[in-house]
């Protein structure tokens, strides 16, 4: 069973930047697929990146200021934000979807002050 650990999030003035972390445990694969959800109060939930062996994948409201990248000798992958908004303020979390299964990690939050 995969196990994901995120770190990374913070309080942080807009126009700043950030980068989460996100540790997988288990069988995983290059090619499994892994990514960010985040969820503000009141808002649906967004999918803000996603990589799955070199292919990404952004949310609208992310892109170009977000990037996705991965470290397949630690599974690790990284989220870097740059030009943060007060709408960028949620829960971000860590996704899997592979061959093992799915998961998600417990959530860390992001607080970007205007």
């Amino acid at each position: 069973q995969v196990q994901l650990v995120e770190s990374g999030g913070g309080l942080v003035q807009a126009g700043g930047s950030l980068r989460l972390s996100c540790t997988a445990s288990g069988n995983i694969l290059e090619t499994d697929a892994m990514g960010w959800v985040r969820q503000a109060p009141g808002k649906q939930r967004e999918v803000v990146a996603s990589v799955a062996g070199r292919i990404t994948n952004y949310g609208e409201s992310v892109k170009g200021r977000a990037t996705i990248s991965r470290d397949n000798a630690k599974n690790t992958i990284y989220l870097q934000m740059n030009s943060l908004k007060p709408e960028d303020t949620a829960v971000y979390y860590c996704t899997f979807y592979g061959a093992s299964g799915s998961a998600w990690g417990q959530g860390t939050q992001v607080t970007v002050s205007s």
